[in-house]
């Protein structure tokens, strides 16, 4: 795995490397403003010296001889005759130098009477400083000097620039070095576990928000995680205790008739348990299946697992689940009807077949001999809307909020009468969940209960029969 950049590094490097080049660049700066100043300097004392000579010669009666008196160490003098001829030079002999009149300094010196130059010496063979003055008889007194001696002071006290110019750089890392790292600081300083508290850059607002919301959505899986690892033990235990009941049953009654204990008249009494217990069985695997499929769906947030939505005529599932359902509420004595209009919903026609049969075999289960369960279907607000309401025994209020939990029993007696799996109105709060729909319950001991499912706008009504 490649080596993460370091931040502090980047900044560091890049505080350092630009302190670094701006040191150079103002001691290059500083060098050409020293080297321009030592130039304007030479050529100014040269004036001067040359002005200084031409006076003391215009008076000499040999003004040859008059310079060999002199010596001006590194100055070099030479005396030009009005024709350009050499008269005189301190550095070569003057018959051997060639005619000077078009040097530069010596033709402006002719006209204006002062002239001044810089360019590589033919005599020397290094580039010099000239100044040149006229004299009263039209002859040309020039000193000049290489520039490298003009330049000397400079070179010579190069290395104090270049002490200074180490300094100023090392002294420029240190303080890259305090800046990275106070830079760096307020982020390594954020506390994860509460980043909003430690805000420490305008910049970082953004980040810092995206982390606390990862956070607030983390948390909220965890507990949802651990809510749902205590309901699957708690399902797990209940299934468990579910499925252990009706196979004790069955077992018993199977081994009294294996072992020839059952008179012959009760076989079938016996057989009839078997089979009651059987149904029983088939109907809470059943049931079983569907709520984890349901969850299933829910975790992977896949609504497809369920399998395609469609357009589905909610009465024509109410009136086919009271058709299946008839012969159950004849046994116990309650009647079951539909009534209202014919509504469309976009779902499941499987999951909402599931959520109506239970709705009714729930009514169906509870209710009272001579009692009754009414289906009931109508648009409202752009709404198609679902009511079960029967004449039962009704739910006390403390357990109102409790009925669509799984395996939750208001009165566990009266549930292994009934032979109910526990799971029905479980079923039926993942069905409106998974339909997006609303959910209200109404209910008062003795008198009954109501329980109504408000779905999204339908998409299509069909028409009333004979329209």
């Amino acid at each position: 795995m490649a080596q993460q950049p370091s931040l502090f590094k980047r900044l560091f490097v890049t505080i350092a490397a630009t302190a670094t080049a701006v040191a150079v660049a103002m001691l290059v700066f500083s060098a050409c403003i020293f080297q321009y100043a030592a130039v304007s300097d030479a050529h100014e004392m040269l004036a001067q010296e040359a002005k200084v000579f031409s006076a003391s010669l215009s008076g000499a009666a040999d003004p040859v001889a008059a310079l060999e008196d002199y010596d001006l160490d590194s100055v070099r003098m030479t005396l030009v005759a009005p024709d350009g001829e050499v008269l005189f030079d301190t550095d070569a002999d003057a018959t051997d130098l060639e005619n000077h009149a078009e040097r530069p300094e010596i033709e402006q010196a002719q006209r204006t009477g002062a002239g001044s130059s810089e360019r590589s010496s033919e005599t020397v063979g290094a580039v010099s400083i000239y100044e040149a003055n006229r004299l009263e008889d039209g002859s040309v007194v020039r000193l000049s000097v290489e520039l490298s001696n003009a330049l000397g002071i400079i070179f010579n006290d190069a290395w104090i620039l270049l002490l200074v110019g180490a300094g100023i750089v090392a002294a420029s890392w240190v303080a890259a070095r305090v800046a990275a790292r106070r830079l760096v600081q307020p982020i390594l300083a954020i506390d994860p576990a509460n980043p909003e508290a430690s805000a420490s850059y305008a910049e970082m607002t953004p980040l810092i928000g995206k982390i606390s919301s990862q956070q607030a959505e983390l948390a909220r899986q965890l507990e949802e995680l651990k809510g749902a690892d205590a309901m699957r033990r708690e399902f797990t235990a209940n299934v468990t205790h579910e499925l252990k009941t009706p196979l004790a049953s069955v077992s018993g009654a199977a081994e009294l008739i294996r072992e020839g204990l059952v008179r012959p008249e009760d076989v079938r009494n016996f057989a009839g348990r078997i089979y009651d217990e059987a149904q029983r069985l088939t109907a809470l695997v059943n049931d079983i299946l569907i709520l984890s499929k349901m969850d299933e769906s829910e975790r992977s947030r896949d609504r497809s697992f369920l399998g395609e939505e469609e357009p589905v005529d909610l009465m024509g599932i109410a009136a086919d689940v009271a058709d299946r359902l008839a012969s159950s509420a004849k046994k116990r004595q309650v009647t079951i009807g539909v009534e209202g209009e014919p509504v469309i919903v976009q779902g499941l026609p499987r999951l909402l077949d599931e959520l109506v049969y239970n709705l009714c075999d729930n009514a169906i289960r509870y209710n009272k001999p001579g009692g009754s369960v009414l289906i009931t279907l109508w648009r409202e607000e752009g709404q198609a809307v679902l009511s079960v309401a029967d004449t039962g025994i009704g739910i006390p209020e403390e357990s109102q909020a409790k009925v669509f939990e799984r395996f939750y029993r208001v009165d566990p007696s009266r549930t292994r009468e009934s032979g109910g799996t526990g799971l029905g109105l479980a079923i039926v709060k993942h069905a409106v969940v998974f339909h997006k729909a609303e959910l209200e319950l109404s209910s008062k001991l003795g008198e009954g209960t109501t329980i109504t499912v408000k779905f999204p706008a339908p998409r299509q009504v069909l028409p009333s029969v004979g329209a």
